[in-house]
Parts: structure tokens; C-alpha cells; sequence
């Protein structure tokens, strides 16, 4: 094959991979920080991406599902921007902490305030969650995106099989509940988990002693044995000098004779 025409064979195969991974980039997703285990708490950021070199967003919303209700959902301010939390009733009460929650969180809505997402730019709006769900392993919050230009794009289609769907969802994954999601496991455990960490503790200083001993016995020995090295090199150096001058002088004395 023409080196040429491979090399523009690639060229144009490396560019339309770019062009078909590039709008997955793109898109309104959310991105807990750390750990959002089901029943916990967490702090997420809502990433917003600008797709378009003509327009800025302007306006950003982001729904919750209230078939798996939220009982707290905190923006965290963002420079530039204004935030609305709606809430809306509940079919079915929460019980949260021996109290009855009848409403939940269902929008927060943020406004460009003195400040925009340009073309090329991106803006992160922090939430703090909780308490997550325990019988589901994601939550899918639809968002709806709006440009200076009037243009609105909706984030809210659900993916069913392989194949991502153009305008996704944002979806926000659980991780199985831990122990100590709720505190209380972790605090009955503490006893049992301190005794353990001084028998270890314990275990590990003899190990570090004995351990520190034979280095410093390995030390020992491997610098002595590199000190007697050193003066048997060092005396046979003398004697091969010793022996060079010697038959310097043997030979100046058989060319003279």
C-alpha cells in the first residue's frame, strides 16, 4: 500500500473517531465525590459541559425522581449564579430519622446570575444528598439545559439497551450500603475494631524490633565484609604497584647493560 495513502487512511479514520466520541463528552452528568452509598449521604457535582461555539447556557435544571424521594437536597452557592429549590408533596410520606417527611425535593434550578457558561467552557454545581435510597442502585436526574439563544436541550432520555441515546440522562450510581452508612454500626464496632487495632499494633512493634534488629545485624555484617573487601583491594593494589616499579627498574637496567 502507498505509504501516502495510508497515512491519509488514518489520518481520516483517527478523525472520525474524535468526531463520534466527542459529543459523549458533552453531555449534563453527575459525579458523586467519593463514595454514594444507598442509604448515605453524599456530595455530587452536576457538571455542565457547553456544546454550542455560538451560545452560552444560561440556565440549568436538574429534576429528582419521586418514586425514590430525597429527603435533603443542599445547592452549595456558586459564584455568578442564583438557585431555587422546589419541593413538591409525597404520595407516600418518608420516615427519617423518627420524623415524617410529606414533601421532598423534586427541582433545583440554577440562573446565570453576572455570570454564563461560554462556548468551550464548563461549570460544576455542587449538592450535598441524602438520605440516598436503599432499594434502587441509581438515580436518573433529568436536566434541561438553556442558551442565550433560546435554544433548550433536554437531558432526559433513559438509556434501555447498549446504545447510548443522544440527549442522556444524568444518572447517579449507588454502591451497595456499607456498615457504617447509618453510624451506628461503626460505633458498636468500635470496642472490637480498637481491640484489634492494639493487638496489631502490639504485634506489629515486636515484629518492627525483631525486624530492626536483624537489619541492623545485616548492616553490620554487610559493612564489615565490605571493609575487609576493601583493604584485601587496596593491599593488592600496593603489591601490583610495588611489583610495576620493580620491573620498571629490572628493565631500565637490562636496556643499559
Amino acid at each position: 500500500m502507498n505509504p501516502s495513502r495510508f497515512v491519509l487512511a488514518a489520518g481520516t479514520a483517527a478523525a472520525s473517531v474524535l468526531l463520534l466520541s466527542g459529543p459523549a463528552f458533552a453531555h449534563v452528568g453527575v459525579q458523586p465525590v467519593g463514595q454514594a452509598a444507598q442509604g448515605g449521604y453524599a456530595t455530587v457535582n452536576v457538571k455542565v459541559p457547553n456544546e454550542r461555539d455560538n451560545a452560552s447556557t444560561v440556565k440549568v435544571e436538574v429534576n429528582f425522581p419521586l418514586d425514590h424521594p430525597l429527603a435533603s437536597v443542599m445547592p452549595q452557592p456558586v459564584p455568578g449564579w442564583k438557585v431555587e429549590v422546589t419541593k413538591s408533596d409525597l404520595d407516600k410520606p418518608l420516615t427519617l430519622h423518627g420524623k415524617q417527611i410529606s414533601q421532598a425535593v423534586s427541582k433545583v434550578t440554577w440562573t446565570a446570575d453576572g455570570s454564563k457558561i461560554g462556548p468551550g467552557q464548563f461549570q460544576q454545581f455542587p449538592l450535598s444528598l441524602g438520605q440516598l435510597p436503599e432499594d434502587t442502585d441509581q438515580l436518573v436526574l433529568k436536566a434541561i439545559q438553556t442558551y442565550d439563544n433560546k435554544e433548550v436541550v433536554r437531558w432526559i432520555e433513559e438509556q434501555k439497551g447498549t446504545e447510548e441515546p443522544q440527549n442522556p440522562a444524568p444518572v447517579l450510581k449507588l454502591s451497595p450500603a456499607g456498615e457504617d452508612h447509618h453510624g451506628a454500626a461503626a460505633t458498636s464496632a468500635a470496642p472490637s475494631a480498637s481491640a484489634s487495632a492494639s493487638v496489631s499494633a502490639s504485634a506489629d512493634a515486636k515484629g518492627a524490633e525483631g525486624a530492626s534488629g536483624d537489619h541492623a545485624g545485616t548492616e553490620t555484617a554487610a559493612a564489615s565484609s565490605t571493609d575487609t573487601t576493601a583493604r584485601v583491594l587496596g593491599g593488592a593494589g600496593i603489591v601490583v604497584g610495588i611489583a610495576g616499579v620493580a620491573f620498571g627498574i629490572l628493565a631500565g637496567r637490562r636496556r643499559s647493560a
